[in-house]
């Protein structure tokens, strides 16, 4: 039996050589790679901190100005742009008053103004009067239900429990809990920009838009456009010299050809002058955007802040 000796030659080392050294370069060079990656992940990051900390910081500024009384609505100090560096900051000022105070309707039992809401966004009737009374037995202290409406019972039906809360709104994300809430929000996804918690009360004639002035005034959104045209003045833009805000609510609702008897009982729905204002800064520092929100009560004399959130945005 032969035997059979293998033997390497130079040749084969060195190859064998090669070999490991361009593997130990290709992970060398990946783990350099991912050296890299890292280090300009963290540096983004860091960056990206460093921007949204700056952003922060012009978004209260923005609210600083927004809340000084001296300010008014169309003052350029409410937008600023800084190409050097690269940010941005406005502030806009808006009536509280121009949205309908859930609390207000619901505890005035103006049912009829919220069911004829809930219709003009597309609900049927019966649907309509079921969320309207859901929505009082939501706020009332009793347990008693209404024609349409839901108490422990029914929401225990749905799986939850501890509601209704028996209370007036804290927060307009509070009524998303209402039983048939869900139709609306189907229907109308911006059905939170018609409602507050924060307002005076009533709806602000002089504020508010033209679907609102409607809804409350019981016409159609094209006579009540009328208001909102009036209010701006000659030049159709509003917060301007020539704007003409009314001042009595009856005055706005003759324009709408409502009578005295009828005027007296929707005239109670508005108001002239709200003085609750919701001040908006939006600030942007390179790609980085922060937002403040603050709700501010009697903004000309001694301000009291109302509610205040914070939002980061993409």
């Amino acid at each position: 039996m032969k035997s059979h000796n293998t033997r390497h030659t130079p040749g084969s080392h060195r190859g064998f050589a090669l070999i490991a050294v361009l593997w130990l370069i290709a992970i060398l060079s990946l783990a350099a790679v991912t050296t890299l990656r890292v280090i300009s992940f963290d540096m983004e990051l860091a960056t990206a901190k460093v921007h949204g900390s700056r952003a922060f910081q012009l978004a209260e500024t923005g609210i600083a100005i927004g809340t000084n009384p001296a300010v008014e609505r169309n003052d350029p100090l409410l937008h600023r742009f800084d190409g050097a560096s690269n940010e941005e900051v406005h502030v806009t000022l808006t009536s509280e008053g121009a949205r309908f105070n859930i609390n207000s309707l619901v505890l005035s039992e103006d049912k009829t103004l919220i069911r004829s809401i809930f219709i003009y966004w597309g609900l049927d009737l019966d649907s309509a009067q079921a969320l309207t009374d859901a929505l009082t037995d939501w706020v009332d202290t009793d347990d008693e239900v209404a024609l349409n409406g839901a108490e422990i019972k029914e929401y225990e039906e749905m799986g939850r429990i501890n509601q209704p809360f028996n209370r007036p709104f804290y927060d307009i994300s509070e009524m998303s809990l209402v039983r048939g809430i869900d139709q609306v929000e189907a229907l109308r996804p911006d059905w939170r920009n018609w409602f507050t918690v924060w307002s005076g009360g009533t709806l602000d004639i002089n504020e508010a838009d033209t679907e609102l002035i409607a809804a409350a005034a019981e016409v159609t959104a094209a006579q009540a456009s009328i208001i909102p045209e009036t209010v701006r003045g000659t030049d159709g833009i509003r917060d301007t010299e020539d704007d003409v805000p009314f001042t009595d609510v009856l005055s706005a609702l003759s324009l709408l050809g409502i009578g005295s008897e009828m005027g007296q009982i929707i005239a109670q729905r508005f108001t002239v002058d709200d003085t609750t204002v919701r001040i908006t800064s939006t600030a942007r520092s390179s790609d980085s955007k922060r937002r403040i929100t603050a709700i501010v009560r009697n903004r000309t004399g001694k301000p009291i802040l109302l509610d205040r959130t914070t939002e980061i945005i993409p």
